[in-house]
């Protein structure tokens, strides 16, 4: 759930990157944050793992101006991939406005993909939310590994496994390079906004 700050007119929203361990989420975050300038981000939390890249969140605040007289600030976040991990992405999910999923193409990772989306669909369900109705975007990452004697998945089999169900913008991207990255954070952020907007402001 967003939060407004009447006296400062601020909204600030959040949005979470989900997705199975080693999937590109922290990628996505180190390239936004190293791209903009110091005027539009604030400081980035990062705790590193020996198992995960990301033990807990990454924070970067993102201004995007105003909507109806409020800042709009946002604040991007990613979780855990790791199984041990569970508790800490309920958390981190606590009072999300919007969600990028992030898959990783490779064959054998096609199940945990899957169900990393099922643990987040049961985590938000556990804060009382509903993933069919929330900002959501999918991502998916490292498609330069297309090129590679490694197997992996199309674009149509990911969108069969993980977005029958939502029917929302997928981007193609390789988060190393930056490629697609900022399209995601683009439609993540505009929906998102939209749906804080409408939800809290233009509906009071």
């Amino acid at each position: 759930m967003a939060l407004i700050d009447l006296g400062k007119k601020e909204v600030h929203c959040k949005i979470v990157y989900y997705g199975a361990g080693r999937c590109g989420k922290t990628t996505n975050l180190l390239y936004i944050y190293n791209a903009m300038s110091d005027n539009d981000r604030g400081k980035m939390l990062t705790i590193d793992t020996k198992g995960d890249r990301t033990l807990f969140f990454d924070l970067l605040p993102l201004n995007l101006g105003k909507i109806s007289g409020f800042d709009i600030r946002i604040q991007l976040y990613t979780v855990p991939g790791q199984v041990m991990y569970e508790a800490t992405r309920k958390l981190v999910l606590k009072g999300v406005d919007g969600l990028v999923f992030v898959a990783d193409p490779l064959k054998v990772r096609q199940e945990r993909n899957i169900e990393s989306l099922n643990d987040l669909k049961r985590n938000v369900a556990d804060h009382g939310l509903d993933l069919t109705e929330m900002p959501l975007v999918l991502q998916y990452n490292k498609r330069d590994l297309v090129d590679t004697p490694v197997p992996t998945l199309t674009v149509e089999e990911l969108e069969q496994d993980l977005n029958q169900e939502y029917q929302v913008p997928g981007f193609e991207a390789i988060a190393t390079k930056g490629d697609g990255v900022f399209e995601t954070l683009k439609e993540i952020s505009k929906r998102t906004v939209n749906y804080v907007a409408n939800k809290h402001l233009f509906n009071g």
